[in-house]
């Protein structure tokens, strides 16, 4: 098997194994539409096998960042049309990753009252708000009712993906947001169904991941997982309770023929990600390292070696539009600039250059 090989991951086409990892950019408008400039960056990069977009709201209280973008209202989903019918165009596969922050938000950030979490505390550190850098606010504790009112919306952003043209669709289950929030002892203080033993704490991820695949088939559904990552406040430092803790996550979500999971994880071939593949039964695409560049000889091994089906990159896509192509022929690549991942405008986002144009000077 080779990285530059075709693949099917349940109902979605690959023309490689190459991924595009989901990435914050924060490129949408002030109400989360999409942009225009959203609309070429995502064109530009279709010929990666599988593109799986940033981190998308399912509602408001889930908004983490300025210039994030939404999956709710009509011109959310037109403005993710857009994108959709681009990438297509080009001969591309595109999914939507859905994403609730948690506690990882602010109100002056989602315009909502409160930020929830399986449990009533915030987040560590501070966050950016139009107003300037502030603490994390107390989450408020969703109750029994609230729960199925959550998965509910992750269920609406769902189908409204899919309604925007997308292939598919990814639950965020990772980095310290509202799913792994659930799954870690120390963000989920819980004593009620969804707190305290492993396989309660892997609720949440079992019920939203199940209900998506209920609404849009678990053929084009995934989840995204960073096991021990330690991210945000969120940590999972006891090596038995996480293994029994993502065990119980992907025993729960084999029954649903997931289209893939999608590991991120600095030690990819080690016993915790490889016995999630085995009990998950998925293709598992893997991410080697948050703010980690992964390389081409990384990439092409982890798939030949047979320890992923697939693999996800980040900052090489970013600058590399055309990042298959150079990797094929062990050309140079365009260095990313860090300073401009963030921001409103096309700079450092769609102005880098194509092999092509490197070649000819066009």
């Amino acid at each position: 098997m080779s990285l530059y090989e075709p693949a099917a991951f349940g109902a979605l086409p690959l023309s490689n194994r190459v991924v595009m990892a989901p990435l914050t950019r924060t490129r949408a408008d002030d109400a989360g539409v999409p942009t225009e400039t959203m609309v070429e960056y995502y064109r530009q990069r279709a010929g990666q096998g599988l593109i799986i977009t940033e981190g998308t709201w399912p509602a408001a209280e889930g908004k983490s960042y300025p210039g994030q973008p939404g999956i709710v209202t009509p011109a959310q989903i037109e403005g993710w049309r857009r994108i959709a019918d681009a990438v297509h165009a080009e001969g591309g596969t595109i999914v939507m990753q859905l994403m609730h922050g948690g506690r990882v938000s602010h109100p002056a950030i989602s315009g909502e009252p409160r930020v929830v979490a399986p449990s009533a505390l915030a987040a560590p550190g501070q966050t950016h708000t139009p107003e300037g850098k502030v603490d994390m606010p107390v989450a408020h504790a969703l109750t029994l009712d609230e729960i199925p009112e959550v998965v509910e919306q992750f269920v609406q952003a769902a189908r409204n993906a899919i309604a925007a043209g997308l292939d598919g669709v990814e639950v965020h289950g990772a980095n310290g947001y509202l799913v792994q929030e659930f799954l870690s002892p120390e963000s989920n203080v819980r004593d009620d169904r969804y707190g305290g033993s492993p396989e309660n704490r892997a609720r949440f991820a079992i019920e939203v991941t199940t209900a998506v695949a209920g609404a849009v088939g678990g053929d084009r559904t995934s989840i995204r997982l960073s096991p021990q990552h330690n991210i945000q406040g969120v940590l999972e430092e006891d090596d038995a309770d996480a293994l029994a803790t993502y065990l119980a996550v992907a025993e729960g979500l084999r029954p649903l023929g997931l289209a893939f999971v999608d590991i991120l994880s600095a030690a990819p071939t080690g016993e915790l990600v490889q016995r999630i593949r085995r009990a998950l039964g998925a293709p598992l695409i893997i991410n080697s390292g948050f703010g980690v560049v992964t390389s081409r000889e990384e990439a092409e091994g982890l798939v030949v070696d047979g320890w992923a089906d697939a693999v996800a990159v980040g900052r090489p896509v970013i600058a590399n539009p055309d990042l298959v192509e150079r990797w094929r022929q062990d050309a140079e690549l365009n260095e990313p600039r860090p300073a401009l991942f963030y921001g409103r405008t096309g700079e450092g986002y769609t102005d880098y250059p194509s092999l092509e144009t490197v070649r000819t000077g066009a």
